[in-house]
């Protein structure tokens, strides 16, 4: 694959030595290109194997079969579908909203890239949005998580075999969430975008329930985290705060639907709900740099001047992850990783690198660049640093290993995954039960059940990687990883 040349790269950008060492790696690693488009279909592959409840006549991935079949029956609903968040048989609401937002970003931004399989990244945004509006359909309620993640976590048990508890988990009036209801609009809102054309009355129903979801949120303020502590702690707490939220809620809500209420709102709460907060970090608790990255977009094309302040913070994410100069909360491991501390670190690589793509796009319409100090970042500079961490993904790195399950020679073998380290029910027909599972966990074994396109959270800081189960920090997959790196591929599959 030819390369463009460095200098054209990085432009007028005055480089750092290890910047200019980060860029180099990416070429003396390994040579040759990758096949973006292979990758990206086995990205969007992952997800039918995460499917809970009744699995489609076209599921591709043929050693999951139907699960969780009565979620919702203990408070008579229908609570079936939607997604495992990970490893795991527990359906969080959290993080599956925040993964249907993102993958309706891709899909938004870099769906033109995307050939053949955009119908099935199209698939993969309803399956989750079907569920979505099941935990939404009674007004001032959204059911937030299905199961017990304790006794869940007790046992290493297929999902079509579970027998762990299905608690069902609730926000409502007296027990505030606006963390994950203000999620669940932003991710309804999104996806109302990628149907508006191909199903207009489903992206009506999805835009219309994105408003009532938002009402509840704000007229109804809190953490779930509060309310739902021993459920969803330390889980998926929210650490940071429902105020980014309410704002990523309303800006979507602005995207899709124009109203100048949201556009109000975003202005009136800027300060309020801290937009300018922890810049430097985008993830399923953390929408800031999200949040300004998104509504840069208008100012850079000339149609909000009112959001001059969210460029000014955009201009201040990227400044801060830069090699370099980046923020101390950023670290590039020596093979040239993104690496923040806590557990897995390819949900930072995938989410950070997408707004880096993003971004760097809505720059290059605008023909402008990122002044960081005495330093200029160009577009080109922003696209050359999202591909170098999509390349360490699928194999140029240090250890010669894609950490996509199924993508290159050598990847995971081991990953921490109930469904993929057990015998499939074809292979095995009896149920395997809680504590039957515990010596496929610590089997040396390679999981029999390969999980094409899992993306596991990666090696340590140093680019070290033990692949083994009992290491879920590096070894365990989750869709919140997958989801933005569904657009990059996109985007570098028709840009190599």
């Amino acid at each position: 694959m030819a390369r463009k040349p460095l200098i054209t790269v990085l432009g007028n950008f005055r480089v750092t030595a290890f910047l200019l060492l980060l860029l180099l790696t990416s070429r003396q690693v390994i040579g040759g290109g990758h096949d973006y488009h292979d990758a990206l279909r086995k990205s969007i592959l992952f997800f039918e194997g995460q499917r809970s409840g009744k699995l489609p006549p076209d599921q591709r991935v043929k050693w999951r079969r139907d699960s969780a079949l009565h979620d919702g029956s203990s408070v008579g609903r229908d609570l079936t579908g939607g997604y495992y968040d990970a490893g795991d048989n527990i359906k969080f609401g959290f993080p599956m909203a925040f993964t249907t937002t993102l993958l309706s970003w891709s899909i938004i931004d870099f769906g033109k890239n995307m050939g053949p399989e955009l119908k099935n990244a199209v698939k993969a945004v309803k399956w989750a949005t079907d569920y979505l509006l099941k935990v939404t359909a009674v007004p001032n309620v959204v059911y937030v998580q299905l199961g017990d993640a304790y006794s869940d976590h007790n046992c290493w048990e297929r999902p079509e075999d579970m027998d762990t508890l299905r608690t069902v988990y609730k926000i409502d009036g007296s027990h505030p969430g606006s963390d994950v209801a203000g999620e669940t609009a932003a991710a309804l809102a999104a996806a109302s975008i990628v149907f508006r054309s191909r199903d207009p009355a489903y992206s009506r129903l999805l835009l219309n329930r994105a408003v009532r979801v938002f009402d509840f949120a704000d007229s109804h303020r809190g953490a779930y985290s509060s309310s739902l502590h021993s459920a969803v702690c330390p889980f998926y707490c929210d650490v940071n705060g429902y105020q980014d939220e309410l704002l990523w809620g309303a800006v979507w809500l602005h995207k899709a639907s124009r109203r100048r209420r949201y556009r109000e709102y975003i202005v009136k709460n800027e300060v309020i709900l801290h937009a300018g907060d922890t810049i430097n970090e985008f993830g399923w608790d953390n929408k800031h740099a999200g949040i300004n990255v998104l509504i840069s977009k208008e100012v850079l094309m000339g149609r909000a001047e009112y959001f001059e302040s969210f460029k000014h913070n955009a201009d201040g994410f990227i400044c801060s992850i830069l090699p370099g100069i980046s923020h101390s909360q950023v670290q590039y491991s020596p093979g040239g990783l993104i690496f923040k501390a806590g557990g897995s670190n390819m949900q930072h690589v995938t989410s950070l690198s997408f707004l880096f793509l993003a971004y760097s796009n809505y720059l290059s319409h605008a023909n402008k660049a990122v002044p960081c100090g005495e330093k200029t970042a160009s577009p080109a500079l922003l696209k050359q640093l999202a591909k170098r961490q999509v390349d360490y993904i699928l194999g140029d790195n240090p250890l010669r290993m894609s950490y996509m399950v199924g993508y290159g020679p050598r990847y995971p073998q081991r990953i921490h995954h109930r469904g993929s380290s057990l015998p499939s029910v074809r292979a095995h027909p009896a149920r395997i039960r809680c504590k039957e599972g515990s010596r496929y966990f610590l089997s040396p074994n390679a999981n029999p059940n390969v999980h094409v396109g899992a993306v596991v959270g990666g090696p340590n800081v140093t680019d070290a990687f033990p692949d083994s189960r009992p290491f879920f920090q590096e070894s365990e997959p989750t869709t919140y990883i997958n989801a933005p790196l569904v657009g990059l591929l996109a985007y570098f599959s028709a840009h190599p």
